[in-house]
């Protein structure tokens, strides 16, 4: 029961999210981005998105070699530290 509110609250918040973004998209119709514009605008979401992928990576290759348990010292089976 606890996962079908979970799930339907983050359903009804990206559906809320999309429809405001198209609100606003179609309010801008009568702006005119020129080149520099695309350009920046293109440049700024790859880095974000590449900055973004690249951060998980090290997230996730630094928890599988084992990495982050010298930082927090020896862990039982479950995670949690040990006595």
């Amino acid at each position: 029961m606890k996962l079908t509110i979970l799930i339907s609250a983050l359903l009804g918040t990206l559906a809320v999210s999309a429809g405001l973004a198209l609100y606003l998209w179609y309010q801008l119709d009568d702006v005119d981005m020129g080149f520099h514009g695309m350009a920046a605008l293109f440049l700024g979401v790859f880095f974000t998105l590449a900055m973004g992928m690249g951060l998980m990576f090290l997230v996730f290759y630094s928890s599988r070699k084992g990495h982050d348990d010298a930082a927090g010292g020896p862990r039982d089976s479950r995670g949690d530290p040990e006595p």
